[in-house]
């Protein structure tokens, strides 16, 4: 059989002969068109114009704008651009990710940052074998609006989860090995993770080398991490999570992870303030379901038992009014500075509270509209009820370019925490173009 094989191909090898001699002078081959290039360049920028419609009775609002009581409305200019490339040779890799952020309105003024997001240098000795070295980020966990297990990233911002985020600097390596049977693929990834005055200072306690690590494995269709991060830097932690292919049109994934002991500042019922301390345990739950009319639903259950809970932020609402009532009687702002030292401590960070509900529909060119997606993402405070809307609409029938046009409508009472947001809502228009 593999004889006749060979017959078979030198008889069809010179029976093209002649036709390729015949065109030779008409058509050429070029293999460096085909050969994949060792290196890329690419890039991203963007435009983001923003109105926020301003709650001049929301404490988040007296915080900010003490100053100027009744503004109403704010519009922000945005500016962004992402430039990213890569260099290839042999068994090693470098990629590199420079980002540059620039704000303006009329209350800040002009800001503008500009830094690596990603930048280090990759070995694979051996196919099961890959080490990195440098600024990147790790991405663990199975969440889309939070990953309570991604010990060594920075959190996501669940109003924008699909961002690239700026990575840390590491040191690992990822152990590869496949198997025949039920279980089909492990992985071990050890991290080195230092944290000194210019090295992911702004991670936690300084001059200390903390270490991670991640066990992944394919079993039974399913994916399971387990991992870990200790050090003194920060409290030791632990967690896991999975997703599965229930079909192929439904994945169930969730993320679990405890934290030995946390330090929580709050306010008591007399207004003062006391550090809480205790272990806490965080968990996701979610499901990813693409129907058959090209609708993709995204709904999540995010619970962290370190976050406040509601007679905590009343406290701190209450602490905010007060102190912006003392401003404007006596302009003496003590009371306001002590809540925005609360604030920074996590009272105003996003997701404060403890439990939270997560739901976004995106329907694909629907009718038949090409290159149009619209979608609708709520984003619920389960513990007071308030909540985000954002509904949104993307088109993209231009090469490279995106056009997404978005709002962001707050619902909720006072004292809740989204009715308790600097403003009632936001527009928001973003023109991205990749190149």
């Amino acid at each position: 059989m593999k004889r006749f094989g060979l017959i078979f191909f030198l008889a069809m090898l010179l029976s093209v002969m002649p036709s390729v001699a015949g065109a030779e002078e008409n058509y050429t081959f070029d293999l460096s068109e085909i050969e994949k290039k060792p290196y890329h360049f690419g890039g991203y920028v963007e435009a983001r114009p923003v109105l926020y419609g301003l709650d001049t009775h929301a404490a988040l609002y007296k915080l900010r704008f003490f100053d100027e009581p009744d503004r109403r409305a704010l519009l922000e200019a945005n500016g962004r651009m992402r430039l990213e490339g890569s260099y290839e040779k042999n068994i090693f890799r470098v990629f590199a990710r420079l980002n540059t952020d620039l704000q303006y309105n009329d209350h800040t003024h002009g800001l503008e940052r500009t830094t690596f997001y990603e930048a280090y240098v990759s070995a694979k000795p051996l196919t099961s074998v890959k080490i990195d070295i440098g600024k990147k980020t790790l991405k663990w966990g199975k969440g889309y609006a939070w990953n309570p297990v991604a010990f060594a990233d920075r959190p996501k911002d669940p109003d924008d989860p699909e961002q690239a985020m700026e990575g840390y600097i590491i040191a690992s390596t990822d152990f590869i090995r496949s198997f025949d049977g039920p279980l089909k693929t492990v992985s071990i990834t050890p991290v080195l993770f230092p944290v000194y005055d210019h090295i992911n200072s702004d991670f936690g306690q300084n001059n200390n080398l903390n270490i991670a690590g991640r066990l992944y494995f394919l079993f039974y269709d399913t994916d399971i991490d387990v991992m870990f991060m200790t050090g003194p830097s920060r409290p030791d932690r632990y967690g896991f999570d999975f997703s599965r292919n229930l079909t192929t049109n439904f994945e169930i994934h969730g993320e679990y992870a405890w934290v030995r002991n946390t330090r929580k500042t709050v306010l008591n019922t007399a207004g003062a303030s006391e550090v809480i301390e205790g272990e806490a345990h965080s968990f996701l739950v979610g499901m990813r379901y693409l129907t058959s009319f090209d609708l993709t639903a995204i709904i999540e259950f995010y619970h962290n038992s370190a976050g406040f809970n509601r007679e905590e932020m009343k406290y701190f609402y209450s602490l905010v009014s007060r102190g912006f009532d003392a401003y404007q009687i006596t302009g003496d702002w003590t009371g306001l500075s002590r809540a925005m030292n609360l604030a920074e401590s996590g009272y105003a960070r996003q997701n404060a509270m403890r439990n939270y509900l997560y739901v976004r529909l995106s329907q694909k060119e629907p009718f038949n509209i090409l290159y149009f997606t619209p979608s609708l993402t709520c984003m619920i405070n389960t513990d007071d009820l308030s909540a985000n809307i954002m509904p949104e609409i993307l088109y993209t029938g231009i090469t490279n370019l995106e056009l997404r046009l978005r709002a962001g409508i707050i619902t909720g009472s006072g004292d809740s925490e989204f009715g308790e947001k600097q403003n009632d809502y936001r527009i928001e228009l973003r023109a991205g173009y990749y190149f």
